[in-house]
C-alpha cells in the first residue's frame, strides 16, 4: 500500500490539534486532511468531502457534543472509518464504552509521543497486512485482535520468534516483498521503506533467509562492492 493514510483530527483546542498534526505527519505515511473543533464541523466535513479519511483522531470533550454521542454517530454513519480516541477522559465508563464501539486505540492526554507513534505504526502495519490477505483463518483473526500470533504465511508455524523480531514488522516486510512493485530489496532500500535503521532491516531480512522464506542474490552497481539483494522465494 503506497498511498498515505488520511487522517481527520477532531480537537477543540487548536494548540493541541496542531501538535497532533505534527505527530501524525512526522510518521511519513500519514497526512492530515483537516482539523475541526466541533462535532457539527466534523459531520459537515465528512458529509461533503470527496476524500474520506482512513482514520479519525477524536477527542471526547467537544463543546457541542454530549458524552460519546459523536463517537457513536461516527461509528454508525461512517462505519468504514477507523477511530482512535485521544482524550483527557480517563473514567472507566468512557473507556469501556469506547472499546465497545470498536475504536482502534484509546490514548489518554497528555500524549506520550512514543506511544502515539507506536499506535500509528501498528495501524499502518495492520492495514497493510489485511490488504495482503484474500481469506482469513482463525490464526489470522487472532493476529489482528491480539498481535501475539503470526500468520501462517510468515512464520512457518513457529510462534517463538527470536528477540528483536516483531511479528507486525515481519508481516509488513513480507507483504512488501510479495508486492509486484517490489522485486526484491537491499537492506538499505528496506530501511527507507519501513522507516528503520539499516541494521534493523538487515536483521529481519536475515531472519527470513534463515527460515527459508526469502533468498539472496547480488546487486551490482556502477561503482563499489555489490550489495546483497533479498528476494521472496
Amino acid at each position: 500500500m503506497s498511498e498515505k493514510f488520511q487522517v481527520l483530527i477532531i480537537e477543540d483546542d487548536f494548540r493541541i490539534a496542531d501538535i497532533h498534526h505534527q505527530f501524525v505527519e512526522k510518521m511519513g505515511d500519514f497526512i492530515v486532511l483537516e482539523k475541526v473543533k466541533t462535532g457539527n464541523e466534523a459531520l459537515t466535513y465528512l458529509q461533503n468531502t470527496e476524500s474520506m479519511p482512513d482514520l479519525i483522531l477524536l477527542d471526547i470533550y467537544i463543546p457541542d457534543v454530549e458524552g460519546l454521542d459523536l463517537l457513536w454517530e461516527l461509528r454508525t454513519t461512517f462505519h468504514h472509518i477507523d477511530i482512535m480516541i485521544v482524550t483527557a477522559a480517563n473514567d472507566v465508563e468512557k473507556v469501556e464504552e469506547s472499546l465497545r464501539a470498536g475504536v482502534f486505540d484509546y490514548i489518554i492526554k497528555p500524549v506520550d509521543v512514543a506511544r502515539f507513534e507506536e499506535t500509528l505504526k501498528r495501524y499502518k502495519q495492520q492495514r497493510q497486512w489485511i490488504a495482503s490477505k484474500e481469506v482469513m483463518e482463525q490464526r489470522d483473526i487472532d493476529f489482528i485482535r491480539r498481535g501475539d500470533a503470526l500468520a501462517p504465511s510468515t512464520d512457518n508455524g513457529n510462534h517463538n520468534l527470536p528477540k528483536g523480531i516483531d511479528p507486525l514488522t515481519l508481516n509488513e516486510i513480507t507483504s512488501l516483498l510479495k508486492n509486484n512493485e517490489v522485486q526484491g530489496v537491499t537492506a538499505v532500500e528496506l530501511s527507507k521503506l519501513i522507516g528503520t535503521s539499516r541494521s534493523t532491516a538487515r536483521r529481519y531480512l536475515e531472519y527470513l533467509v534463515s527460515v527459508e522464506k526469502i533468498r539472496t542474490t547480488l546487486k551490482y552497481g556502477s561503482v563499489g562492492r555489490p550489495e546483497r539483494k533479498y528476494v521472496l522465494k
